[in-house]
């Protein structure tokens, strides 16, 4: 498992230094909002920017120093809106808002059912359905219903009017207009009918009052039902301990996390949570780290292995030095992967932001006509008003605005919990779309911990001097095959010789000079095709013999002459096999992309079930490798773990880092697999698969909503406070079914 690291100050794009901002944003009530506010951000200098309503965030991206802080807040303030920094505190300040404007909310929407429950009363003797008294109107006396809908209409519904009127003063309109425009309309004419004495003619205070209340219990409904949206992020954050054991003066104390600075000793003892990234430096034990991964068996940890924030520690006890703390720990960088693709937008997306730029107009425009139309057909001016006001209230840009960025948030939290990092959305859209997947073989398909199982020499050769002018030239290399030949002639007891002009040649091999007892020698190290380009041919029945066993070969000549054929091996993952037919199922063309050998290729290959593979493809040849594998129109993915694979990562239209993976792997990555496994790729494919489909459902709902609603409330089919009640549920609607994402499971 690698650290994962994200920059979230600033990175490097095409050699210019780029700054993040993420801002926490108030008062957006729907779409139309969201919209004008990424509009507002994007005139702005340089500045890139997207505006999520669902997590209520706005990310800016801009080159460094080109924009403060203040001159963000003060064009978010323009647009009608409020703005915060975001952050562990903020995040806690915001969550404490929230909570408190949940309360007030929550008093309001209770005032107003009771003030609206009287004039629910005079609905039936509207319809019809209670018979009046010979000169009777209204059960319930007018003047009262004007004391009752009063309040509703200018005190509760105050937050209506603050939206619309800031939403006007920034140029465009929002659903706050919609529900201030129907709800006044019905108020006003029913103020003056009852003010010049009309008995005959109806009022609609009940109207105005009622659609306000139902409203106001959907946006209550919608805002619980978000904030269970960001779950995964508030139990990742519930998972970090708050206090660390350390020593101190002889004794074990406890102190707060945040007092811990890299290269302080912390104590682990059974069942405690790991406070803060660390290294064991003694002790022995299992740790859980279902949290971070989603593999539910215990991982055995001794000294030198890495422990990670949040894990649980078995039944031993542990001594370990930290290494990452604060925002430097893997936990903290999975949150900021997590919040970084629930804030971003998907393509899928653009659409809906499209029609909701224009949604407001085109509803007033719509509802001006249908009050022209039916005062002109049927010249009877009270039902005209009655179905324009219908039509204001049914319409809901909210559920368009809410379709994609709620499913988005509860699947990138799913997959975060199935130790799956989505890096950008757009990749969690294509990632069901990918036809073709490339894999590395090293690290990917095997445990990437090549050991030495053979070694064949030449004449006058040993196996110990073979290892020994082998690991002379591999000692300074990071190579985990280097690694595998200094560590077979450590274990012979060969001591390393001395080393001048060493020159490695990538993806090939490494040539120097060694010192051995008859003076210095030239000395070429690599696979069979290099050393053969020097000038040294490795005996063909040694070379078929080992090949065909599947090892990689590592052949070595001194001064001029062949010296010996290293095998080395990489055992296959438990579960590659199982993963690759997977992925079949779901209809992948699985590729292996390797720099071995063709006979090992082919050994892996068999073991594994792959029956398309490349060998002897250089570092520098997998992007265009990579590349090369897809048909046109075709989407091509590609899994890897190691430095050599970044470019082929960022080659791929879907890139996977597996958890072992290098962090210059982790950062070319769209999606980063914590878990070291390639079943995390069908994993993703599935999540990908999942999220798309809620998204299409949410978008097909909030269409389908607005188009047979508003068409019915024109055609004066719809009462006001049935088109109220059907608006404020829409919203609720869309974030529900994006909850039942929660019911995915990994490996099904």
């Amino acid at each position: 498992m690698s650290e994962i690291t994200l920059e979230t100050g600033a990175s490097s794009v095409a050699g210019a230094s780029r700054e993040t901002l993420e801002l926490a944003i108030s008062g957006m009530t729907c779409a139309a909002c969201s919209t004008r506010l990424e509009k507002v951000l994007n005139r702005l200098p340089d500045v890139e920017a997207t505006v999520n309503l669902a997590t209520e965030r706005a990310t800016l991206r801009y080159p460094s120093g080109a924009l403060t802080v203040e001159a963000a807040k003060a064009a978010v303030a323009r647009a009608g809106f409020g703005a915060t920094e975001t952050g562990a505190l903020q995040r806690e300040q915001t969550r404490a808002r929230h909570e408190a404007e949940w309360r007030l909310e929550m008093r309001h929407f209770w005032i107003a059912a009771l003030l609206t429950l009287p004039l629910a009363a005079q609905m039936p003797a509207m319809f019809g359905w209670w018979p009046l008294a010979e000169g009777q109107h209204d059960l319930v006396p007018r003047w009262i219903q004007l004391l009752l809908a009063t309040p509703v209409q200018f005190w509760i519904g105050a937050r209506f009017y603050r939206g619309a009127w800031a939403s006007l003063r920034g140029g465009s309109a929002n659903m706050d207009v919609l529900v201030v425009l129907g709800t006044s309309i019905a108020y006003i004419y029913s103020l003056a009918v009852t003010l010049a004495g009309r008995h005959d003619l109806h009022v609609y205070f009940e109207a105005s009052a009622m659609i306000i209340t139902l409203i106001l219990l959907g946006k209550l409904l919608e805002a619980r039902a978000k904030a269970r949206t960001t779950a995964a992020i508030d139990a990742l954050l519930r998972l970090q301990p708050k206090m660390a054991r350390i020593e101190r003066g002889g004794e074990v104390v406890e102190v707060p996390v945040e007092t811990l600075q890299p290269g302080d000793a912390f104590l682990l003892r059974p069942g405690d949570a790991v406070p803060v990234d660390g290294v064991i430096e003694s002790g022995r034990s299992a740790l859980n780290e279902a949290m971070l991964t989603g593999e539910s068996l215990p991982v055995d940890k001794h000294a030198g292995d890495t422990v990670f924030a949040a894990t649980i520690n078995g039944e031993g006890v542990l001594r370990c030095r930290a290494t990452g703390v604060g925002a430097s720990t893997m936990l903290a960088g999975i949150i900021r992967l997590v919040e970084q693709a629930q804030g971003s937008k998907a393509p899928v997306q653009r659409m809906a932001d499209r029609i909701a730029a224009v949604f407001v107009p085109a509803v007033v425009l719509v509802a001006l006509v249908t009050f022209a139309g039916w005062w002109l057909w049927s010249g009877d001016f009270q039902q005209a008003l009655i179905n324009a006001v219908a039509v204001l209230v049914i319409a809901c840009p909210c559920a368009l605005g809410l379709a994609t960025p709620t499913a988005i948030m509860v699947g990138t939290g799913q997959g975060a919990r199935a130790g799956m990092l989505v890096k950008n959305v757009e990749a969690l859209e294509l990632a069901e779309r990918i036809r073709v997947l490339a894999v590395d073989k090293t690290g990917t398909l095997t445990e990437g911990k090549p050991a030495v199982t053979e070694v064949r020499t030449g004449e006058g050769w040993t196996r110990e001097s073979v290892l020994g002018v082998a690991a002379a030239l591999e000692q300074s290399s990071g190579h985990p095959i280097a690694a595998a030949v200094v560590a077979a002639a450590k274990e012979t007891g060969v001591a390393l010789a001395q080393t001048e002009a060493v020159r490695a040649l990538g993806g090939k091999g490494v040539e120097g000079r060694v010192r051995r007892e008859e003076g210095w020698a030239e000395v070429v190290l690599g696979s069979p095709d290099f050393v053969a380009e020097r000038g040294v041919a490795v005996p063909p029945t040694m070379l078929g013999e080992m090949a065909a066993a599947g090892h990689t070969l590592v052949a070595v000549a001194c001064a001029g002459r062949f010296a010996g054929l290293i095998g080395v091996a990489d055992r296959v993952r438990a579960d590659s096999a199982a993963a690759v037919a997977r992925l079949k199922t779901r209809g992948l063309r699985v590729v292996m992309l390797t720099g071995d050998h063709p006979a090992t290729a082919a050994a892996i290959a068999r073991e594994t079930g792959i029956h398309e593979w490349r060998a002897g493809v250089l570092p520098g040849d997998k992007a265009a490798a990579v590349k090369a594998l897809a048909a046109p129109g075709e989407r091509i993915g590609m899994a890897g773990d190691g430095i050599n694979d970044a470019p082929a990562l960022a080659a791929a239209d879907v890139s996977f880092a597996i958890g072992v993976g290098a962090d210059v792997a982790v950062e070319a990555a769209d999606i980063t697999l914590v878990r070291n496994s390639l079943q995390g790729v069908a994993d993703a494919i599935d999540l990908s698969r999942a999220t798309l489909s809620k998204i299409r459902q949410n978008l097909f709902f909030a269409f389908i909503y607005n188009v047979l609603g508003i068409p019915l409330a024109a055609a004066g089919m719809l009462n006001p406070v049935i088109a109220g009640a059907a608006m404020a549920m829409s919203s609720v609607s869309v974030v529900s079914n994006s909850l039942l994402l929660k019911r995915w499971r990994p490996g099904r």
